[in-house]
């Protein structure tokens, strides 16, 4: 009998085929022949749960990773990374803000790597990009009404990639940032990032649809971007009366490209007695702008979504183990600081067919952590 090591090339790289991502760099560890076909990445991983972004490891500064199929988590060494808070991630993509409050753009699985120029200003009276400079190791100075580690957190609110960088040079990054979660966007060779004239409200999602950015806020307000001569938000039109009940409060509005559908999802809840907000349910709406109209969907055809500070994320249930059917995964996207917990005590699976909540998550998931958690879908090649 041939050993494992004496496989030939076309068996080898068959097995690969049915490999979720960890396994394959557990087929690479086998032995050398192993490794070099595995390092030919030709057959993408098996399709798999979206994994959780977690924090730095204080001893090893590795960033720490959550499997959620396997319910394993992982350590990984990423220097871009070290000490850097990561606001968002798309594409597999993430967004991530050093104390500096500079940014890049990184894939932390093949490191490819865009340095992002200074963000705008957080408001008129912080501009962060003049405090850095004034920044030697004696300077004590802080933006106001906050700490440079607190800045760090709240500069970026939501952050979307047109493109996967890696199939398209010529993407665009779209960013809601500051005290209104402005929109602004940067291309790769601009020097900096260009403000759109928004409305006189917060921003709450953003979405690429269609060759279109769409932007909602307060009040489920929709508009779309207009790149033409100075870029500005332009409202579709399109009344959506808030479907959140009396006894529910409206918490967050996400944007979603579901199979070719705009859905709008509203997500709903309390304050506890610690003015903590917690996760009542989620309402799944579909505008559909060329009729003027929208829908209001009971369940999403079997499929789950996985909501927070990243691009939200269909799975279909059908091809994924262990994925939730008509399950919304969330974390929670909380501005809170706090040198606890950030972002830990409110996250979940929302059932739709039930209208029940219940936990997606091992307990090492929940120990006291300081960066809010963010769904990857790992794009290693």
């Amino acid at each position: 009998m041939a050993a494992w090591s004496d496989l030939t090339f076309d068996v080898l790289e068959h097995i690969t085929s049915f490999l979720p991502l960890p396994d394959h760099y557990r087929f690479g560890a086998v032995c050398k022949n192993w490794r070099s076909i595995s390092k030919q990445k030709r057959q993408p991983p098996t399709p798999q749960l979206p994994w959780l972004v977690l924090e730095d490891d204080k001893e090893t500064r590795n960033r720490k990773f959550y499997c959620l199929s396997e319910g394993k988590q992982y350590s990984i060494d990423i220097p871009e990374l070290h000490g850097r808070y990561i606001c968002e991630s798309s594409y597999g993509w993430l967004f991530a803000v050093d104390l500096k409050i500079t940014g890049i753009l990184i894939n932390p699985f093949t490191r490819e790597c865009y340095e992002l120029p200074p963000f705008p200003e957080y408001n008129e009276y912080t501009n962060v990009s003049t405090l850095i400079e004034k920044m030697p190791s004696d300077y004590n100075g802080e933006p106001i009404g906050c700490t440079f580690e607190e800045m760090q957190t709240i500069i970026v609110w939501k952050a979307i990639l047109s493109h996967d960088p890696k199939e398209r040079s010529d993407f665009t990054a779209m960013i809601l940032f500051g005290q209104m979660n402005e929109p602004a966007f940067w291309r790769p060779g601009d020097s900096s990032w260009t403000v759109i004239d928004g409305l006189d409200c917060s921003m709450d999602d953003i979405l690429y649809f269609k060759g279109n950015f769409y932007v909602v806020a307060a009040m489920n307000l929709l508009s779309v971007v207009d790149f033409e001569s100075k870029p500005k938000l332009i409202e579709v039109g399109l009344e959506i009366p808030a479907q959140i009940s009396v006894e529910g409060c409206g918490l967050q509005r996400y944007l979603i490209d579901f199979n070719g559908h705009m859905l709008l999802i509203e997500r709903f809840g309390h304050s506890d007695t610690n003015d903590k907000s917690n996760t009542d349910g989620f309402i799944v709406i579909e505008p559909k702008l060329e009729q003027n109209c929208y829908n209001i969907w009971d369940d999403i055809d079997g499929y789950a979504l996985f909501l927070g500070r990243n691009a939200c994320i269909h799975v279909d249930s059908c091809r994924v183990p262990k994925c939730k059917k008509n399950g919304i995964y969330f974390t929670h996207p909380t501005e809170s600081i706090s040198p606890v917990e950030f972002g830990y005590h409110d996250l979940g699976v929302f059932d739709m067919t039930n209208k029940t909540i219940g936990t997606f998550y091992s307990a090492e998931v929940i120990f006291p952590h300081v960066d809010s958690p963010v769904w990857i879908t790992p794009n290693p090649w």
